[in-house]
Order: C-alpha cells, then sequence, then structure tokens
C-alpha cells in the first residue's frame, strides 16, 4: 500500500492527457498572451490584500510591515520560479497540483489538490465579502452626492457569524452591531446574510461559465482602471506626506516612548504574516492557465514573474504612503485603508475617497474572477485523474469551459458566506497556500534536470551544496547575535507569567505554538542543508522551500488546528474514492 500511495505520473502522459482533447466535450480555447496571464496575475494578487487586510497588517507590524512585504515577495519570488520550471514542463491546467503528482506521487498531489480549495474558493469568500464592504460604501457615497437613499441595511450587509462574534466579544463597530440589533426575526432567527457578497459571487461564476475569452477582456479592463487609481493613491499621498510633514509617522512611539520602525518589535511584524501573504495570493493562479495559453513553456513563466515584480512594487509604496499618512495605531479595525487616509481626520480629500471606493470595486471583483477560474481547472485535472468524479472533467460544447466544476465551484464560494465570516477565511487561506508552495520548492529538488530548450524557460541551476549550508549557518549565527536567549528561549515552555494566559486571554497552547514551529523550523533547516550538501540540491528550490517555511512560523493555534482538520477530511475523503478509482490504481489492478 504505502508504494501505492506514492505512485507518480509520468510527464509526458501527463501532457497527453491535457491536450488530447477528449474529455467531456473538447480541449480549451488557446487564447491567452503573456500580456493577457500577466494582467491575470495583476488581477487576483492587486485586490482584497491591498485594500482590505493591508489595514490590519499594518496595524500590527507598524511601518516596519514593509520588511515582511520584501520578505514575503522573496519567497514567492523563488516560488514563482519554481512554478515556472513546472509550467515549462508540464503545460496543462492543475498548477501545483498537476506539479505535485509528477514530483511526489499520488497522495501528496490529493493533498495540495485538496489544499488549493483553501486558496481559490475559500478565499474567495474573504474576498467576496470585502468587496461586499466596498460596494455598501460605494453606494453610500454616491447616494450623498446624489441626494438619494443607496444605502443597503446593515443586517444585509454583514455576514451572520461577524455579528455574533461582534456582539459577544463586546465590539464597539457601530455597523456591525446595528446589523445585530436591526436585523428581522424568523422562527427565532435574526436574519442577517452579506447579500451582495452572495450576488458578486453568482454573477462572477456566470462571467466564468462563459468563457475564457469574456474573463480576459474583463480582467485586463479591470486591471488598467484600477492600476491607474493606485498609483493615483501613491503619487497623492505621497505628496501629501512630506508637503504635510508626516514622514515623522514612519518612526512611531512604541510602548515606551522609543521611536522605531518597528515599533511592535519584529514579533509584531510577523504577526502580519497572514495579512501580508493574502496580499500575494494569486500569482500562481496563472499557472491554471496553461491549457489556455498559446505558448504555455514560454508566457506562463514571463506572466508569473512579471505580475509578481510590478505588484511587489506598488505594495511598498502603498505600505510607505498609509503609514506615513496616518499613525499605524489608527488602523485598527479598519477594513477599508487606502480609502481611510483620505477620510476628514487624516489627509481629507473626499474625491479621493470617492475614487478609491470604486477602484475597490473593480479591484476585487478581478480577484474574484481569476480565483473562480482557477479552482474549477484544477478539480477538472483531478477527476481527468480519477481521484474525482468524471462529472468534474465535462467541457462545455459551446463555451469551452469545465462546466460542472465551475458551477460547483460557485456553491462552494456562495453557500459558506452564509455562515463563515473575514477572520476566520483568511488564517484558513494563508495557511493552505503557504504549505502548497512548500511542496512545489520541494517537488522541483526531486524531478531530474532537463536540457535547455530554445524559446522555454529553464530554472538555472546553481550549485546549493555549499551555498545553502552556509546560508543556514550564517542565519542561526545572525539568530543568536540578535538576542542571546532566541534559542534557548524556543524551548522555554513555562508561561506562567504571562498575562494573557493569567486572564484567560490565550491557552498554553496558543502561547507553545509559536516555540513549536520555530523549533520544527531550524531542525528541518539544518536537515536540508544535509540533504542539499550529500545531494548537491539547486539553490532556487532550496530557498524557496525554506523561506516559506519561516512564514508558515508565524501562523496561530487556531490556523494549524483548522488546517489540520481540513487535511483529515481530505484524506478520509480520499481514501474512500480517489485510492480506489484513480487511473493509476485501475492501471495497477490491469497489470496484475
Amino acid at each position: 500500500m504505502a508504494n501505492s500511495l506514492f505512485r507518480k505520473k509520468n510527464i509526458s502522459s501527463i501532457i497527453a492527457e491535457g491536450s488530447d482533447g477528449s474529455h467531456g466535450g473538447g480541449s480549451l480555447k488557446r487564447v491567452l498572451t503573456v500580456k493577457d496571464l500577466t494582467f491575470f496575475g495583476i488581477a487576483a494578487i492587486l485586490g482584497a490584500g491591498s485594500f482590505s487586510s493591508l489595514g490590519g497588517a499594518v496595524f500590527n507590524g507598524g511601518p516596519g510591515v514593509v520588511v515582511l512585504f520584501i520578505i514575503t515577495a522573496i519567497a514567492c519570488g523563488f516560488t514563482a520560479l519554481c512554478y515556472s520550471e513546472f509550467a515549462s514542463r508540464i503545460p496543462v491546467a492543475g498548477s501545483a497540483y498537476t506539479y505535485a503528482y509528477a514530483s511526489f506521487g499520488e497522495l501528496f498531489a490529493w493533498i495540495i489538490g485538496w489544499a488549493l480549495i483553501m486558496e481559490y474558493s475559500i478565499g474567495n469568500i474573504y474576498v467576496a465579502y470585502s468587496w461586499s464592504d466596498y460596494f455598501t460604501s460605494f453606494l453610500d457615497k454616491l447616494g450623498q452626492g446624489l441626494n438619494m437613499n443607496l444605502h443597503i441595511p446593515a443586517y444585509l450587509s454583514t455576514s451572520y457569524m461577524e455579528a455574533k462574534h461582534a456582539v459577544t466579544g463586546g465590539s464597539t463597530n457601530a455597523d456591525i452591531l446595528e446589523a445585530w440589533n436591526t436585523a428581522p426575526v424568523m422562527g427565532g432567527l435574526k436574519i442577517i446574510l452579506d447579500l451582495p457578497a452572495i450576488i458578486i459571487a453568482f454573477l462572477i461564476t456566470c462571467l466564468v461559465y462563459r468563457g475564457i475569452k469574456e474573463s480576459r477582456n474583463f480582467s485586463n479592463l479591470m486591471v488598467w482602471l484600477k492600476m491607474g487609481v493606485v498609483i493615483l493613491i501613491i503619487l497623492v499621498g505621497g505628496y501629501l506626506v512630506f508637503s504635510n510633514g508626516l514622514t515623522h509617522n514612519w518612526t512611531p512611539p512604541d510602548d515606551a516612548g522609543v521611536r522605531s520602525f518597528m515599533p511592535n518589535g519584529f514579533k509584531g511584524v510577523m504577526m502580519a504574516v497572514a495579512g501580508v501573504f493574502f496580499a500575494y495570493i494569486g500569482f500562481d493562479a496563472v499557472s491554471v492557465l496553461a491549457e489556455e495559453s498559446k505558448n504555455p513553456q514560454r508566457d506562463l513563466p514571463r506572466g508569473m514573474i512579471l505580475s509578481l515584480v510590478i505588484c511587489t512594487i506598488v505594495y511598498i509604496l502603498l505600505t510607505l504612503v498609509l503609514t506615513g499618512a496616518v499613525n499605524y495605531r489608527n488602523f485598527d479595525g479598519v477594513g477599508d485603508p487606502l480609502a481611510f487616509i483620505f477620510e476628514p481626520q487624516n489627509l481629507d480629500i473626499g474625491w479621493m475617497q470617492f475614487l478609491v471606493a470604486i477602484c475597490a470595486v473593480v479591484a476585487m471583483t478581478s480577484v474574484l474572477l481569476v480565483f473562480q477560474m482557477g479552482q474549477p481547472r484544477i478539480w477538472m485535472s483531478m477527476s481527468r485523474d480519477g481521484l474525482l468524479p468524471p462529472v468534474f472533467q465535462k467541457i462545455h460544447t459551446k463555451f469551452k469551459t469545465p462546466s460542472f466544476a465551475t458551477i460547483i465551484t460557485g456553491l462552494v464560494v456562495g453557500v459558506p458566506i452564509l455562515f463563515t465570516d473575514k477572520t476566520f477565511v483568511l488564517d484558513f487561506t494563508s495557511i493552505a497556500t503557504l504549505f502548497a508552495f512548500v511542496l512545489v520548492c520541494g517537488g522541483v529538488l526531486l524531478i531530474p534536470r532537463k536540457e535547455k530548450v530554445a524559446g522555454r524557460f529553464q530554472l538555472p541551476y546553481i550549485n546549493g551544496q555549499f551555498i545553502f549550508p552556509l546560508i543556514i549557518a550564517g542565519a542561526i549565527v545572525l539568530a543568536y547575535s540578535l538576542s542571546k536567549t532566541y534559542f534557548t528561549g524556543m524551548f522555554n515552555m513555562d508561561f506562567s507569567a504571562d498575562p494573557d494566559l493569567a486572564s484567560g486571554k490565550k491557552t498554553f497552547m496558543d502561547l507553545a505554538i509559536p516555540n513549536i514551529s520555530l523549533i520544527v523550523f531550524w531542525g528541518f533547516a539544518i536537515l536540508l542543508a544535509v540533504l542539499a550538501f550529500i545531494k548537491k540540491y539547486s539553490l532556487i528550490p532550496l530557498m524557496g522551500v525554506i523561506t516559506c517555511m519561516y512564514l508558515l512560523t508565524g501562523m496561530s493555534k487556531s490556523n494549524w488546528v483548522w488546517f489540520i482538520g481540513w487535511l483529515v477530511l481530505g484524506a478520509i475523503i480520499y481514501f474512500l474514492y480517489g485510492y480506489r478509482k484513480s487511473k493509476l490504481a485501475t492501471a495497477e489492478t490491469a497489470t496484475t
């Protein structure tokens, strides 16, 4: 059984299956160029992260969150190169799932495919919530300008769980409390739902169902619009930071009154991992569009890397503008940070507030579009391999899209909107995506090097035999020099003096998980250094694995509990269906 769990697919057979046109009605349309793929990447990356989760990240890390953006960009850069290597070798739909099948084997392929549901489908729930926030804000501002009542009642623009948690947690958020207090009651249950989020999920599903060409044109238009407004925010906000003498906000005082770029220390910066990493989720969605690209071996890598570089520069500039315009402490609970800095108590530019609200609606619509396109194509690939029922690979005869999988994706995004909230979805999505990135980078280490082919991307081979162990050794020395108690503190599990433990705000495991994560990280880093020395592994995928693993150390106990529970559920489904029904299992049975 152990061997069958790690049975691998041959790369040539994967390519043949992805281009044979035999899957339920024909092959997908190849219409996407490198410009289209770059725009899809920007559309996915530059959205909910910059317009919503950036506020929470700034509140936790202060101006120093810029450092975390750079660290995350480096990790994503190494990962993008690894995705590009796989995309040039296996130019078919499926993304990390397909790559894992060729490198790690079937069990890991299923795990990644199952985890990617959290990135594309569950992640889109957060985007739908954020879209709803900005859309209702936009309607309110538009109504004020036109002297009309365009206000959507709070109980129809708030998720039930968010309202319930606000009441039980003693929140002072007036809008959410209004939703709970004014909601109609039916059968003893308060009628509270985020109607705009449900509607936009339905409309995006309809658009994706119609076809890739329509989705491409819509996405490209939205990217041009939001890039123009984001650049305007950077220029106007940056000018006002300097002209109003607000640069002192970049070194705010900490609790002791000492000015610092990282007022909450590096620990505070790392608390923003989930929000910052969520801002980058999306560049890998480009690889899902391999079968709809005109020249995937050349254009997919270019699209991913270009979109990542462009968005990193934008994020750094946006963060500097935000933390310069307003003291970082004022971003507590702010869900619309880019509009917030132009409010009367801050930079006081009303027309920019209105423009940002419009841009945010556009930006997050494009993110919804790209993620909603990604999930059906992963399910289609899993169905081709027999891990899901055949109906998931059905391609519409007219629109040439994975029709059934697209409808199911719409339901997976739309239905949970009724009973989840933004915080839960944000944490759930980030940890699953980081996990997938670690496996993709690790997968590149396991596939043999190939001869360079003209016109195709080739991951440069840099022998990590000596360089990587030296990097790990240097990191250990640096960590120790910065804090003599860094390593001994990891093994100190005595939290009796911690006020959060005494007050009941946190449990023992809440406090212990960061230490356990660091112990596992450094143990794995040393093991990987030894393997790199013995096997002469390539440096780029090694750096991808280790940087993504470091970002995982910033995840909390609740992140890990939900993620592990999700993987256990996936394993049960795999052993009940996929393990027996997969094509590789069928082939094994036929040979015996």
